[in-house]
């Protein structure tokens, strides 16, 4: 495989996976005008915290996240 079918590929996953995260956010957003607040809200507040957790506990510096950030700019391009 050369390295542009391989780019072509890897656009192919990322738009299949952009796909997919705004079908699953089409689906949030019906669920969330459907049942009421108190319901969904106490649904996503563990998973919320979890992830407030999770980033507590992680050891990477705001400098390497920004090295990232931009690196995940940089080849969107």
């Amino acid at each position: 495989m050369s390295d542009s079918s391989a780019r072509d590929s890897l656009k192919e996953k990322h738009e299949r996976n952009r796909q997919q995260r705004i079908v699953a956010i089409k689906r949030w957003v019906e669920y969330i005008e459907t049942h009421d607040a108190d319901e969904w809200g106490e649904q996503q507040n563990p998973l919320i915290d979890s992830q407030l957790e999770s980033a507590r506990q992680s050891d990477i510096s705001v400098e390497h996240r920004r090295r990232v950030a931009k690196a995940g700019r940089d080849c969107s391009k």
